[in-house]
C-alpha cells in the first residue's frame, strides 16, 4: 500500500469530519460494530463534540484520496503509573481493505501519538468473537490485561445511562 497515508483528523475540517462519520457509520453497521447505522442526531454533532474533548485524537487512513480506515482515541490516566494512557475507542477498516496492514498503520499512528504525549500504555477493548481484530492487536503487541495471573484477566463491562 504505497499510497496509504495516515493523517490526524481536524474535527472542524469538513472533509475530515465527513470522512470520520462515513467510516464510523460503516463500522457501526458492521456486525462487530452492532449492525445499526449511526443515528442522524449523533453523526450530526459528533465531530463538533469531539473537537471540544481535550484528550480526543483520531486518525484516518487515506488511500488514493479515499478514506478507508479510522482510529478514535481518548487520553485517560493510569493511577498506578501516574502517567497518561491512550485508549483506542474505535478502530475500523472498510471491509475491502482488511488484511492489508491498514489497521496496523492506524495502531502505529496512535502509538506514536501516545508516545509524544508521554503515555505509559495503549488500551482497547475487543469482542471475544472478533478473531480477526484480536489477531491484529496481538500482532501489534497487545495482550490480555492482568495484574496477577491468579486473580484472572480484566473484563470490560458497561452500564447504559
Amino acid at each position: 500500500m504505497s499510497l496509504l497515508q495516515i493523517k490526524r483528523v481536524d474535527y472542524l475540517n469538513a472533509q475530515d469530519a465527513q470522512a470520520l462519520v462515513f467510516l464510523l457509520d460503516a463500522y457501526a453497521q458492521d456486525p462487530m460494530g452492532g449492525g445499526e447505522a449511526l443515528q442522524a442526531e449523533a453523526s450530526g454533532r459528533l465531530c463538533h463534540d469531539m473537537s471540544r474533548i481535550a484528550g480526543a485524537a483520531s486518525f484516518i487512513a487515506w488511500l488514493e484520496g479515499k478514506p478507508i480506515g479510522l482510529i478514535n482515541c481518548f487520553e485517560g490516566y493510569s493511577t498506578f503509573k501516574a502517567k497518561p494512557l491512550l485508549n483506542v475507542h474505535d478502530i475500523a477498516v472498510l471491509a475491502g481493505h482488511r488484511g492489508q496492514g491498514v489497521g496496523q498503520a492506524l495502531l502505529k499512528a496512535a502509538q506514536d501519538y501516545a508516545q509524544t504525549r508521554g503515555c505509559c500504555k495503549l488500551t482497547l477493548e475487543v469482542l471475544s468473537g472478533n478473531a480477526q481484530a484480536m489477531a491484529s492487536y496481538k500482532r501489534f503487541g497487545f495482550a490480555q490485561y492482568e495484574l496477577d495471573p491468579a486473580a484472572g484477566q480484566a473484563q470490560f463491562m458497561q452500564k447504559w445511562l
